[in-house]
């Protein structure tokens, strides 16, 4: 029920280097000081703007906003307090608060599409463009933007005619397969399997294995 400084001496600090969501609530960039407020059944988590603070030297209007955060309780107890990021994705991750027996869990989100998307298409302009810009493209295209058009037509350029690129093979097979193509997915799978083989790869062996297996 009283503020705690949420570590031991000086306050604890974050440090974002771009924009994001802190349990739903805008954070621009800087460097903030972690309070809460533990309850039985909630802590109230609190971003303060004055991060250079001795732990019990709080002030409340330093506050950028306060959000209440449900407790999860564990299983087993964990004998010291322990700050960490799990759920890591590409663009999000939870900041746990974990001690004793219980679990706070604080999502944080950020769009990082648009950046990528900037850096992508940027460098696809460029007058000299490297092999591996495109399969970036086309990884890009694949997994975030869900443009098959287009991150099949990058991974090919990024293939080059080339077959010895077990790897890239397998993301052509994917994008096909993601397209409706299960005829040329499996050729692509096929070329990804053999090319793996011969470089004694078995990790893409039974990836491509597994993908013609359910299409």
């Amino acid at each position: 029920g009283k503020v705690w400084r949420t570590g031991a001496n000086f306050a604890t600090k974050i440090k974002i280097l771009d924009p994001v969501e802190i349990a739903g609530k805008a954070v621009d960039t800087g460097t903030y000081a972690i309070y809460t407020i533990p309850n039985k059944n909630e802590w109230t988590l609190i971003i303060n703007k004055e991060s250079k603070k001795w732990g019990t030297q709080y002030n409340q209007e330093g506050d950028l906003f306060r959000v209440p955060i449900p407790v999860h309780k564990l299983k087993e107890s964990v004998e010291v307090f322990t700050i960490q990021f799990a759920n890591v994705k590409a663009e999000s991750c939870d900041l746990q608060l974990i001690w004793s027996n219980v679990s706070i869990n604080i999502p944080i989100t950020t769009n990082i599409k648009e950046k990528i998307r900037t850096q992508i298409e940027k460098a696809l302009k460029a007058d000299s463009i490297q092999q591996n810009t495109y399969n970036q493209a086309a990884n890009f295209y694949y997994e975030y933007d869900k443009d098959y058009a287009k991150a099949l037509f990058n991974i090919t350029k990024a293939i080059d005619g080339k077959t010895d690129k077990f790897w890239l093979w397998l993301l052509k097979a994917k994008i096909e397969r993601d397209m409706g193509d299960k005829t040329a997915a499996k050729a692509s799978a096929e070329t990804c399997k053999k090319s793996a083989a011969e470089q004694k790869n078995e990790d893409y062996q039974r990836a491509a294995t597994e993908l013609i297996n359910k299409l």
